[in-house]
C-alpha cells in the first residue's frame, strides 16, 4: 500500500516554474438540431466548455496533481499541454518561453522537452512491435545517436524502470499491466524530458502494482529532477506524490496550492465532497467522521450555470452564488479557492 513510504516531499518550493498555463481554454463545437427556416435549414453549432479558463504552474522537481469528477476537464488539460489537442485560447510557457502554437519544426523539439504517459497502457503500445522497438520508437523518429547508441539507451531505460533486459525481446501483450505502463514511462523518459503529463497512469492497476508505479515515478522525480502534471480521480494517490493539487469542476479550477493545506483543511465545498468520500481504513473513524453527499448530476458543460459553476450541487449555496461568479482569491494557508463563503 501507499502508506508504507513516507508521505512527507522535501522538494523546496523555491525551485524555478518550469511549466505555466494562464488562463488556458479548449472549446469544442458540437452540431446541434437543425433549425428550418423559410427555404433554408442551418445547423445550430454549441460550444462544449471543456476547460474553460485554468491557470496553474509546476516548479521544477515537483508534481501537481489535477482531480476532480469524469468531465470536468483534467484530460483535456493535458493533452493541450503535450499539443494532442490544440487551445481555444491562453498561454502556455515552458521555462518562460511561451509554446501555446508551435509549428512542426518547433513541436517536435517541444516533445523533446515535455512528453506523456496514458492512462491504457495497452492501447498506446503498438501490439506488434517489440518492447525494444516501442522505447527507441522516438529515439529512431529523430534519428537521435547510432543504431548501437539508441539499444544501449533501451537497455538502460529498462532498468531506470525496473524491468529486465530480456523485456526488450517481448511484445506488450506478454507482459503485466503494471510492466506494461513501465514501458510506457521508459518510453516517455527516452527524450530525456524535463516535463511529464501522466493521465490517470495507474487506474488499470492493482492497488499493490499501482503502489509500485507511483514510488517509481517518486523515485525517477528525485533522480532525473523531473517534473509531473499528475492526473487522477484517486485522492489517495494525489496526496501522496503531489507537492501542489488542483481542484477541477466543470472545466475550471476552484480550489488549488499546497497539497498538505488542501488535504488537511480544504475550504471549497466540493473539495470538502470530494475528500469526504476517501474510504478510512479504521470502522471507528468511518463512523464519526462527516458524511457529505453530492445531489444531482455534473451539469453540461454546453450550458454551464450562471454564477458559481457549482451552485446547483452545493449544500450552502445562495442567491449570490447563483448570480455573481467567484473568482480564485489567495487564502492565507496559500490556498487559492473559487468561493464567496471560503473561510
Amino acid at each position: 500500500m501507499l502508506a508504507e513510504r513516507s508521505n512527507e516531499i522535501t522538494t523546496p518550493t523555491e525551485q524555478p516554474v518550469v511549466l505555466e498555463v494562464s488562463n488556458l481554454s479548449k472549446h469544442f463545437q458540437k452540431p446541434s438540431r437543425l433549425l428550418r427556416g423559410p427555404g433554408r435549414a442551418v445547423r445550430a453549432v454549441r460550444a462544449v466548455r471543456a476547460v474553460d479558463g485554468v491557470s496553474f504552474s509546476v516548479r521544477r522537481g515537483q508534481t501537481l496533481g489535477i482531480v476532480g469528477e469524469s468531465g470536468c476537464g483534467k484530460t483535456t488539460t493535458g493533452r493541450m499541454i503535450v499539443h494532442l489537442e490544440e487551445p481555444t485560447g491562453g498561454q502556455i510557457r515552458l521555462d518562460g518561453e511561451d509554446v501555446t502554437h508551435l509549428g512542426k519544426g518547433d513541436l517536435d523539439l517541444y516533445r523533446r522537452r515535455v512528453q506523456m504517459v496514458f492512462q491504457d497502457a495497452t492501447s498506446s503500445l503498438d501490439p506488434k512491435m517489440r518492447v525494444g522497438s516501442c522505447i527507441s520508437e522516438p529515439l529512431d523518429t529523430r534519428r537521435v545517436g547510432s543504431r548501437e547508441e539508441r539499444a544501449a539507451r533501451v537497455l538502460e531505460l529498462l532498468g531506470l524502470v525496473g524491468l529486465s533486459r530480456e523485456m526488450a525481446q517481448r511484445y506488450p501483450h506478454q507482459l503485466s499491466g503494471g510492466q506494461r505502463q513501465r514501458v510506457g514511462i521508459a518510453r516517455a523518459l527516452s527524450l530525456s524530458p524535463k516535463v511529464i503529463v501522466a493521465d490517470e497512469p495507474t487506474s488499470a492497476l492493482d492497488v499493490s502494482v499501482r503502489a509500485q508505479v507511483v514510488n517509481l515515478m517518486r523515485d525517477l522525480q528525485q533522480e532525473l529532477g523531473l517534473s509531473f502534471v499528475f492526473i487522477s480521480h484517486d485522492l489517495s494517490t494525489v496526496r501522496y506524490i503531489s507537492h501542489e493539487v488542483a481542484v477541477m469542476y466543470l472545466g475550471r479550477i476552484v480550489e488549488s496550492g499546497p497539497s498538505e493545506s488542501i488535504f488537511a483543511r480544504p475550504l471549497h465545498p466540493y473539495t470538502r465532497a470530494l475528500l469526504a468520500a476517501i474510504p478510512v481504513p479504521d470502522p471507528r473513524l468511518e463512523a464519526e467522521r462527516e458524511v457529505i453527499l453530492l445531489e444531482g448530476e455534473l451539469p453540461s458543460s454546453t450550458n454551464p450555470p450562471s454564477g458559481c459553476r457549482f451552485n446547483t450541487r452545493c449544500p450552502i449555496v445562495t442567491e449570490r452564488c447563483r448570480e455573481e461568479e467567484p473568482q480564485l482569491a489567495l487564502m492565507t494557508s496559500g490556498q487559492r479557492v473559487a468561493c464567496h463563503y471560503a473561510e
